[in-house]
């Protein structure tokens, strides 16, 4: 019994020692696939010298609070939000979006004097709200689930600041966008919209540990 408890004593003053808080915000650009999102709008809306590509740059914000069990090892809350939008010539047509992104990340730490480096993956839900006007503008929602894999440094600028710079893979699976029993149709293809995705994404911000 003894033995138990201090191999459990041990492992808790372990973890008190190296308990710490990152606390972090950024901004950065996504350059994301979004099938049909783009096949709807290119054959439905856009001009032939206004088609969109493969893939199509957005804004994406992010907050995040992560917790250090170990020096090597964190679980993370983040959440991201990506912004998009379109609309034609003499604004007949619009359609934006905001696809929330929160997940739950690990992270495998490697630290260093002033700096550290993090390698994280995760999971998360997935809620979209878009709107769409022609003519009158309607509202959609959806929601699913997605996957992000990310690399990042942080770099100190002063006592408990870090200047943070990373990258990040997603997939993102939202499910048909509707109003109630309203789907948005795709008349060339009849496929319902979604905002299914993939993206690679770049970002800077600020980090404070605690």
């Amino acid at each position: 019994m003894r033995k138990y408890t201090l191999v459990l004593l041990t492992l808790f003053a372990a973890s008190s020692v190296f308990a710490q808080w990152d606390v972090s915000a950024s901004m950065g650009l996504d350059f994301k696939s979004m099938p049909t999102f783009r096949d709807y709008i290119n054959m439905n809306f856009s001009s032939a010298n206004n088609q969109i590509s493969s893939f199509k740059s957005a804004v994406a914000f992010s907050a995040e609070a992560d917790y250090k069990f170990s020096e090597n090892f964190a679980l993370g809350a983040e959440y991201n939000l990506q912004i998009d939008s379109y609309n034609t010539n003499g604004s007949t047509y619009e359609i934006s979006y905001s696809l929330h992104r929160p997940s739950l990340i690990a992270y495998y730490i490697i630290p260093g004097v002033g700096y550290q480096f993090k390698l994280g993956g995760g999971v998360g839900y997935r809620a979209v709200s878009l709107s769409e006007r022609i003519f009158t503008e309607t509202k959609y929602s959806a929601s699913g689930f997605g996957l992000v894999l990310k690399a990042e440094g942080n770099t100190m600028l002063a006592n408990h600041f870090y200047a943070l710079i990373g990258g990040n893979f997603r997939y993102d699976s939202t499910g048909d966008v509707a109003n109630g029993s309203q789907n948005i149709i795709n008349r060339s293809t009849g496929d319902k919209l979604n905002l299914n995705s993939i993206s690679f994404g770049i970002y800077l911000g600020i980090t404070f540990t605690f």
